[in-house]
């Protein structure tokens, strides 16, 4: 019998094989893979979890870090490798039997480095208070400015959105506002330049932003230094391998609420009830001016750059493209950037190198805090009612019916307009290191911008344009900057004791260039520059520059790592203060204690840093106007001699020798305690920053012949607490790490000399905002609305004397909000599983007061402005109760500043959350790059608060020091929908 004949014995032989090849399958799908888990400098790290990805079974690192685990099916197979504190590692097992690990500390970890003042030091050496934001936390935040990136991620510090145009820049404001008339936003310092404007600078160059909060650690900077100092650092090569680096996204965006208003037969009834008629037939529209105004914004993002080192040379150089269509009608904003950062080491004892960034910036502006007779666009959307269309039949813009206020689409529209500067910032260094333990350091740094706003009116399409039978402006603004730096540095380690000093000198100068002209009257649109122009009505040119000398110093002693101390000396010369007072002196030191590494608690299980920390300084403020201490001599006085206009002069403004430097006082006391191995790490700060001799704009007395002149009067103070909590919650295949944090800062003027100073005019109303003696800055001032009387339907007050009347006196005012809050604060969560990622950010302010003055125009009644729906609840017959007065064709008594606008603009915002993928390190090795994630983010996606206007996070007057917390028809935030991938090469 043949074998094929027998089925039976086929049969059974095809099961014996098909169980052989399983059993050689099976037996070839194993193996054993080992090999040994390292920190970044070389050392063994026992007792490292390596999981195989997917499933239960692993193994940990023996005591010199070496492991070894068998494994099914290897070609599919990861590993991970995770340790408390460190960065968690995922490789890929295929093809390979031995696989050694580098594990990198967290970014958490005390071992960090940061740099400060004119140096670098491990973290969990310094004694100043500090926050630091590194690259990693940036990854969940696509921005176009650098400030954004702070927002939320550091105690005391408080990023201030006054409107969403893409063309604003951001407040920041350290532990406060600490001055009147001077300046209040800190010292940016780019790669060692100093700068201003954070606008052009590139996000996606940054390596990592150090926030120095206290006197003890910007000291250093002396004179620049009182308002905080933020260093922003620009990334360099890291691996030997040239890395090619790929940024992308484009997103949407949209205003996250609109304001219901009067429809047409609603505004007719109005209009009519108010004794205002016309031919209604002829205004039949129904336009939704909001509708028109907003739109669906839309941004992208391109940015590539080339990164990597060598024993001697080390270079990054990026380029990149950013453009924003903002979301209300003819807002944008784009910035083109190129950048350059190398670094050669000559020889073992020369260093030299160079960072450069240059940036072509552009934006078109609307105009928006105003009025809608003023042109203002977000009241114009609300107030011009829905019965006009946006043309004309001769294509020129519509007008409210009852007066000549055109709809919002001329103000968008009916102008050419555009801001553009080009920006050259960078700087030159050499190190060189003699004698072992000296560096000597030389930088030469320069900021060098030139501005453009060029604008046209047509003399056709607007009544304002035709009025004036054209408009055409030119303006330029021309700044140069450069700072040279001379420091030498001594660092040496004997035994238990360590000592770093550091001298130095450092020259800076700035120069400022402006002109501006306009002309009138053009033939035609036909020429859109200012020669179009017949008649000039203004031609002007503005030259001045400001110096500073400066010797510096500093000392670091550690002892034994336990005990720190360090102290500043700056002394610095300014030109703005005349000779009498032109040097400033400014002392800091601040002491630290690591009770961590005693006897007592060195061999703690829980506790592994604990550290002390208390410092004072004083820093000083000389951000005022140039040559404010001289007798200035002001051209424009001309008189006529026989017929003819001769120029003159006139005394501008009165000389005072005398004036000096605003100096802050600040004492500092703080706590950094690390927990389980740096998994949970808590900081807490209290302060105390006294502000003294503020170069204040204060009245003089008329025998003097000037209003006023800046003066060093008054004094202001801050004090405050500050409370940050890193945690990671799970370190195993899911990882989620949290981190929250919340500041409470008092802000309260101590001393004016008596006087009380009114600012913050609102539609005509008079002035909101009050600085007095006992109040904080952003106090809010106004009349205490009573109600409405129901027999007459107007508005009434309670006066001084707690009793009520129709027409209460200026005296009767009274404080009405505060616009600082209680405390601001954030939270947020990062967790990542298998690839994924999901990061949710949540930022919010609780306590401040908002005058809601967008609701002042909308609930007025006393012109021929549409209304807010609100309106259909006034008062219309005797004995209606009601808190909406009645309508008053030309009396503001109905609609004053007061408590009945005020309002709680508290909120809680869902500032970004983004999900994301990163692709295997397989799928990445058949794709020949190095890492691809793919992301999507929503920004400001969900906003809770009680507020009743467009927005709460915004503010009329910008970055006012004093006058806050009024909305006025500002551009609000918006929310964005953004998708992007980041891929290595």
């Amino acid at each position: 019998m043949k074998f094929n004949e027998c089925p039976n014995l086929k049969a059974s032989f095809r099961y014996v094989v098909l169980i052989l090849l399983i059993s050689f399958s099976t037996y070839a799908q194993q193996s054993s893979v080992k090999g040994k888990v390292t920190n970044s400098a070389g050392k063994p790290i026992p007792g490292v979890s390596i999981l195989l990805k997917g499933a239960s079974s692993g193994t940990t690192s023996n005591f010199d870090g070496e492991y070894q685990l068998s494994i099914q099916n290897p070609s599919s197979a990861i590993l991970i490798f995770s340790y408390v504190g460190m960065k968690t590692v995922e490789i890929n097992v295929y093809g390979k039997t031995n696989i050694d690990a580098v594990l990198e500390e967290n970014v958490m970890a005390m071992e960090e480095v940061v740099v400060v003042g004119y140096g670098s030091q491990q973290k969990k050496d310094i004694t100043g208070s500090v926050s630091v934001v590194k690259a990693e936390d940036f990854d969940s935040r696509p921005n176009t400015q650098v400030a954004s990136l702070i927002q939320g991620r550091a105690t005391g510090v408080q990023v201030l959105s006054s409107s969403g145009k893409p063309s604003q820049g951001l407040s920041i404001r350290i532990r406060g506002t600490n001055s009147i008339n001077a300046g209040s936003e800190p010292l940016y310092v780019l790669d060692g330049v100093p700068t201003t404007d954070t606008r052009s600078i590139n996000p996606s160059d940054v390596e990592s932003i150090t926030i120095l909060k206290d006197a003890s650690s910007a000291a250093i900077y002396g004179a620049q230094g009182a308002n905080g100092v933020v260093i922003i650092t620009t990334k360099r090569g890291t691996s030997a391998k040239p890395t090619i680096t790929l940024d992308t996204y484009a997103g949407v965006s949209q205003v996250w609420n609109t304001l219901p208003v009067l429809n047409g037969e609603q505004y007719r009834d109005l209009m009519t009830e108010m004794g205002q008629n016309t031919d209604w037939d002829k205004y039949n529209k129904n336009t939704d001016w909001q509708k028109e105004i907003f739109q669906s914004g839309l941004s992208q993002n391109y940015q590539v750059s080339m990164s990597g080192k060598s024993n001697n040379t080390n270079y990054y150089l990026s380029g990149g493209y950013t453009k924003q269509t903002g979301a209300v009608r003819s807002s944008e904003m784009d910035r083109a950037n190129f950048k350059i950062n190398l670094e050669q080491k000559v020889s073992d004892w020369l260093k030299i190198g160079t960072r450069v960034a240059y940036s072509k910036y552009s934006d078109v502006d609307i105009n928006d805090n105003s009025s809608v007779n003023s042109g203002g666009v977000l009241l114009g959307a609300l107030n011009t009612p829905s019965i006009i269309g946006i043309y004309n039949s001769d294509g020129t813009f519509t007008s409210n019916p009852f007066q000549n206020w055109e709809n919002p689409i001329a103000s968008t529209d009916g102008s050419e307009r555009e801001y553009n500067n080009r920006r050259f910032l960078g700087n030159i260094y050499l190190e060189i290191e003699f004698l072992k333990d000296f560096t000597f350091r030389s930088n030469y740094g320069i900021d060098d911008s030139n501005g453009i706003y060029d604008y046209f009116l047509d003399p056709y399409r607007t009544s304002y344009g035709r009025a004036l039978k054209g408009r055409g402006q030119y303006n330029t603004d021309n700044s140069f900057y450069y700072i040279f730096e001379n420091t030498l540095k001594y660092n040496k380690e004997i035994k238990k004791h360590k000592v770093e000093a550091l001298i130095g000198a450092v020259s800076q100068k700035n120069y400022w260039e402006n002109s501006a002209i306009e002309r009138r009257n053009f033939a035609s649109d036909g020429i859109e520059t200012v020669n179009g122009g017949s008649e000039i009505i203004t031609a002007t040119a503005y030259k001045s520059e400001k110096a500073n000398s400066s010797f510096i110093s500093r000392i670091n002693y550690d002892y034994d790592n336990k005990y720190l101390a360090t102290a500043n000396f700056r002394a610095d010369g300014s030109s703005i203060f005349g000779p009498d007072n032109r040097w400033g002196y400014f002392p800091s030191f601040s002491l630290g204690w690591r009770l961590s590494e005693e006897n007592f608690l060195n061999q703690s299980k829980t506790i592994n840093n604990l550290k002390l920390r208390a410092g004072w300084g004083i820093v000083g403020n000389d951000q005022i106007n140039n040559y404010a201490y001289l007798g200035r001599v002001g051209s424009g006085a001309n008189y006529p001699i026989g017929g003819i206009t001769m120029p003159g002069t006139y005394p501008a403004s009165i000389e005072n020798l005398a004036l000096k430097w605003e100096e802050s006082q600040q004492t500092n006391i703080g706590i950094d305690l690390g927990l389980l191995d740096g998994r949970i790490l808590f900081t807490a700060d209290a302060y105390v920053k006294n502000t003294s001799d503020l170069l204040l704009n204060a009245p003089l007395p008329k025998s003097t012949g000037f209003d006023s002149a800046i003066q060093n009067i008054g004094e202001l103070q801050n004090k405050g607490l500050e409370f940050g909590l890193n945690t990671i919650n799970i370190d195993k295949e899911v990882v989620w790490s949290s981190t929250l944090n919340i500041s409470f800062n008092k802000n309260e003027v101590i001393n004016l000399v008596g006087q009380e100073i009114f600012q913050g005019g609102i539609a005509g109303r008079g002035d909101a905002s009050l600085i007095r003696e006992g109040l904080p800055l952003g106090t809010l001032y106004g009349y205490e609305f009573g109600g409405v009387d129901s027999a007459t339907g107007n508005a009434y007050y309670i006066n001084n004397a707690g009793e009520a009347t129709f027409s209460p006196l200026a005296e009767d005012r009274k404080i009405i909000g505060d616009a600082n809050p209680d405390f601001f604060y954030s939270f947020n969560n990062e967790v990542s599983y298998k690839g994924f990622g999901l990061t949710v950010f949540l930022q919010g302010s609780q306590g401040n007061d908002m005058l809601n003055a967008t609701k002042i125009e909308a609930e007025g009644m006393l012109d021929p402005k549409n209304q807010s729906l609100t309106v259909l609840n006034r008062w219309r017959n005797p004995g209606d109760e009601t808190s909406i007065p009645k309508a008053t064709w030309g009396s503001t008594d109905n609609s004053r500043i007061s408590t009945r606008f005020i309002e709680d603009a508290s909120y809680l915002r869902f500032k970004t959350i983004t999900l994301s993928y990163n692709f295997s390190e397989k799928i990445m090795d058949e794709l020949k790059m190095g890492s691809l994630r793919i992301y999507a983010t929503g920004e400001n996606i969900f906003t809770i608060t009680n507020y009743s206007g467009f927005d709460p996070e915004v503010n009329a007057f910008g970055g006012s020091n004093s006058v806050r917390g009024i909305d006025y028809g500002t551009y609000p935030q918006t929310r964005n929908i953004i998708f992007g991938i980041n891929a290595t090469f």
